[in-house]
């Protein structure tokens, strides 16, 4: 619902009280495991470019990119806006909302792995998370709409685009 309709998405999400570790298992985790499944279609497109090792080692990366993206955008952001993670149910509602953002980006990585080459429109939709993270800000963390909700709104959602895809990067060139 948050990626159809943000604001009523954001708004349902903020009524149901749902655990961080619960987000986890049941969003972000099979999420990545598909993406990481969906990395092996590529094998289908260029079967001479591609071996199990090189797709298997491609699984690994997109997995771990999303995975370690979570964990220092949470750190990012719990150190520049100090007051989103003053106390414990503020911390999960912090987390809860990186995890729903990064399963917006993780899908659309499948849909990315899916296709024969990179779908060039598909990149246009990163700039919905400009959307969902002001949507988010404002319905579900609760940040009042003025200059300081707008340097959140650039910070995160800068954040949430690159960091993936810098981390993909770096364990691409280490490869």
């Amino acid at each position: 619902m948050v990626i159809v309709s943000p604001k009523v998405g954001w708004e349902e999400i903020n009524e149901s009280v749902t655990p961080t570790q619960k987000v986890l298992s049941s969003g972000l985790y099979p999420v990545l495991a598909i993406l990481a499944v969906a990395s092996f279609v590529r094998y289908f497109y260029n079967p001479t470019d591609w071996t199990l090792s090189k797709l298997l080692i491609y699984a690994i990366i997109e997995f771990t990119s999303f995975f370690a993206s979570y964990f220092l955008i949470s750190y990012l952001l719990g150190g520049f806006y100090p007051r989103l993670v003053k106390t414990p149910a503020s911390t999960t509602r912090l987390n809860n909302f990186i995890i729903y953002n990064l399963i917006y980006l993780a899908l659309l990585e499948i849909c990315n792995n899916l296709l024969d080459d990179a779908f060039t429109p598909l990149y246009f939709m990163l700039l919905y998370v400009f959307v969902l993270v002001h949507k988010g800000g404002i319905h579900y963390l609760g940040l009042p709409n003025d200059k300081k909700l707008t340097k959140f709104l650039i910070i995160a959602s800068f954040m949430f685009i690159l960091l993936p895809i810098i981390i993909r990067e770096l364990l691409k060139f280490m490869m």
